[in-house]
Parts: structure tokens; C-alpha cells; sequence
């Protein structure tokens, strides 16, 4: 097998110690690997590419501390989460949240979700509107933003995007994940704002993204979201997507983004507001890259406590 030729690891490397609890929950027919510290209104954390639940290991003991229920969540095909074959479309990836706040006993949650966890954010809330009683989206654009600044906007968010399409190829996980997953640590470099990427944070947290992609199936499972989102545009299943997500979100939305985001550039992101019929924010972040949560958490949390509580 090719994962084990370039050093395959155990899902035990991301059940990390910590002021947390790790569980596991049974959530839309998978099960689900949730790490939780703290009581009180539930707030669900979901991480992006190419991350896992640790993207949060600073915000859920703060989180905890300021009186709500932190929990962040292995997304499907992640970390110490089921990985199965298929259901990584935009309906059953929502399902999951959906699931997850109900298999954890919740009426409702507010949802942050950074990256493609944000994008997983927008359809949880615009699909199950009754159970994302707040939404906190950092580096992400509307869905529908998105694939409209793919298509019209071949300079700056076709561009932007053009790493991505590489994840089209066949067996491309492959590639991910050869010299100890080198090319997850690229990718966080070239998406990750100057500072962060500089500083002695950095390297540590990339070690932490290369080695849970490593994890069996982890890399196939991470792409076949992109390749959903590619393949859907020219289907059925796709189009009717798009037509669900047109309806706009009842649910009270902060938006934060990396003006130096070169992977959602901010001007795909902006507009976003357009979608949403709740109070929404929108804050352009400085010196911040794609990664809001680990490179700016000090002002991250300030900004998720302040929407949880309102």
C-alpha cells in the first residue's frame, strides 16, 4: 500500500491531551470524534484545509472559560472521524453538523467554521436554520460568492483557486501526502498570512496539519470535498444545490477575513451580506492570511464570544 511507503500514522496522534474531554458521537450515520471543555450554550467549532479539531486547542478553553460549551469537531474523513468512501457534498456534509448538535443533545449551537468549514457553515445554516442559532465564519466566502468569483473573476479568484484543481486528479492524495504530507505544509505557507508564516508558531502547527494528514484515508477523504464542489457544477445534483442556497440565512452572521487571504480572496468574500437577512457583520482583518483562528486568536475569540453572547 502507498500510505504505508510514506509513513502512514495511527488516529491516536489526534487524541492530544488537554483541559478537554475526547468523545465520539454517532451523527448522520457516521461516527464523529468531538473534543468539548466547558458548560453552558453550545458553541461548535469546524476546521478547515487542511486542518483538524486541533485549529481550535487555543479558543476551547477560552471559550469554556467565558461560560459556553466548546466543542470542536473531526470533520468527516478527518482526524479520528469515520472516513467513508463518499458523502462529502454539500447536503450530507451539512447533515452532519445537524446531526452532531442534535447526537450531542442540543436543541441549537452557534457554528464557527473557518475555511471549508466556514463554506460547511453557510449550508448548515441555510439548510437547518432552526439549529445554528448563530453563525461565525472566518475566511469564507457565501458558497454561491464563491463559485461566482471562480467564474468571473479569472484573475483573482480563478487564480486563487487554481492550486485546488490540482485536487481534481485522480489519486492526487498521493502526492499530498509524500516526505511527511511536505505539500500540506506548502499549502498552509502560501495561504497563511506573512506573519504568521514567519513567526515560531508556524512550524509546530504545520508538523500537527502534515501528520493528521497522514492518517489513512485522510487525504483522499479531504479532497473528495473539492472534488464535489467541481464535479457538481456541471450536475443536476449541483444546480439544485445552488438553488437551495439562493434562500437567504435567518440566522444572525459574523464574518471575519484575512485581508491577506490568497486563498479566498476578500473580495470574493465581501458581498457575502447579500445572503443573509439576519443582522450580519462583516470585518476585513490586517495582516491576516486564511487562518484567522491561529493567527490572530486573541482577536478571533474577542469577536466569537461577543456574537455568542449577543
Amino acid at each position: 500500500m502507498t500510505e504505508q511507503h510514506s509513513g502512514a500514522v495511527d488516529e491516536s496522534c489526534v487524541l492530544v491531551d488537554g483541559p478537554w474531554t475526547h468523545r465520539f458521537v454517532g451523527a448522520n450515520g457516521s461516527r464523529f470524534h468531538v473534543v468539548e471543555a466547558g458548560t453552558g450554550p453550545m458553541v461548535l467549532f469546524l476546521h478547515g484545509f487542511p486542518e483538524f479539531w486541533w485549529a481550535w486547542h487555543e479558543m476551547l478553553p477560552a471559550v469554556a472559560d467565558a461560560g459556553f460549551r466548546a466543542v470542536a469537531v473531526d470533520l468527516r474523513g478527518y482526524g479520528a472521524s469515520d472516513k467513508p468512501p463518499r458523502g462529502y457534498d454539500g447536503y450530507t456534509l451539512a447533515a452532519d453538523i445537524a446531526g452532531l448538535i442534535r447526537g450531542l443533545g442540543e436543541r441549537s449551537a452557534t457554528v464557527v467554521g473557518t475555511g471549508a468549514g466556514g463554506l460547511i457553515g453557510w449550508t448548515a445554516a441555510s439548510f437547518h436554520p432552526s439549529l445554528v442559532r448563530r453563525l461565525v465564519v472566518l475566511g469564507a466566502p457565501h458558497p454561491l460568492r464563491l463559485r461566482a468569483g471562480i467564474f468571473a473573476d479569472p484573475r483573482g479568484q480563478f487564480a486563487a483557486a487554481t492550486p485546488t484543481l490540482k485536487f481534481q486528479l485522480p489519486r492526487y492524495e498521493h502526492v499530498l501526502t509524500r516526505d511527511n504530507a511536505a505539500l500540506i505544509g506548502q499549502v498552509l505557507r502560501r495561504w497563511g498570512g506573512q506573519r504568521w508564516v514567519a513567526s515560531d508558531a508556524f512550524e509546530p502547527y504545520a508538523a500537527r496539519c502534515r501528520e493528521a494528514m497522514r492518517i489513512p484515508q485522510a487525504a483522499f477523504c479531504a479532497l473528495e470535498g473539492y472534488r464535489w464542489a467541481f464535479r457538481s457544477v456541471l450536475r443536476l445534483h449541483g444546480y439544485r444545490f445552488v438553488k437551495l442556497m439562493q434562500k437567504p440565512l435567518v440566522t444572525p452572521t459574523l464574518q471575519l477575513h484575512g485581508a491577506e487571504d490568497a486563498a479566498s480572496l476578500p473580495r470574493t468574500a465581501q458581498g457575502s451580506g447579500r445572503y443573509v437577512i439576519a443582522p450580519y457583520e462583516w470585518r476585513l482583518l490586517d495582516s491576516v492570511g486564511h487562518f484567522p483562528h491561529v493567527e490572530a486568536p486573541d482577536l478571533v475569540l474577542g469577536e466569537i464570544l461577543r456574537w455568542a453572547k449577543s
